[in-house]
């Protein structure tokens, strides 16, 4: 008889913790199929509101603003009247200024990760940043005995 007693107990905890078990499935459910519309309500309202004072301030500013004529239709040079064409050829000198600039710009764009890697990297690194810099020196020199950095 206590067997049976306890063997009904069993099934009713069972039976109890299934009833459980369910209701939570169904809230769950509930809460996830159960969108009145409104989880996104406020961010919507902020959005419609951005909205509305964008605009405003779009139509005001262009129904205040104060319509003028360009005084010159030329490009402006600080004040200075063009003497040449906008797309008129350099002048040969200035490729050379041009090669070293970018020389010494690509020294800059290896010099600026090996500063962030040198101290894990240790003393190699330190002899091949000089052995780099000795080639762009190198080009400086070559540039100066050519005459590069003449202008007349």
């Amino acid at each position: 008889m206590a067997q049976a007693r306890r063997a009904a107990v069993w099934n009713q905890d069972r039976v109890d913790q299934d009833r459980v078990d369910q209701d939570r499935v169904d809230r769950r459910q509930g809460e996830t199929t159960k969108g009145d519309g409104m989880e996104f309500g406020a961010a919507l309202l902020v959005f419609g509101i951005a909205a509305v004072i964008i605009l405003a301030v779009c139509v005001l500013s262009a129904s205040l603003r104060v319509i003028r004529q360009p005084r010159s239709r030329e490009p402006f040079l600080s004040g200075i009247a063009p003497s040449e064409h906008a797309v008129s050829r350099f002048h040969v000198r200035w490729y050379p200024v041009a090669v070293l600039f970018l020389a010494f710009d690509m020294e800059m764009v290896f010099m600026y990760p090996w500063v962030l890697v040198v101290d894990r990297m240790g003393a190699g690194a330190v002899v091949e940043m000089f052995a780099f810099l000795a080639v762009l020196f190198s080009a400086v020199v070559y540039a100066w005995r050519e005459g590069a950095f003449r202008w007349t």
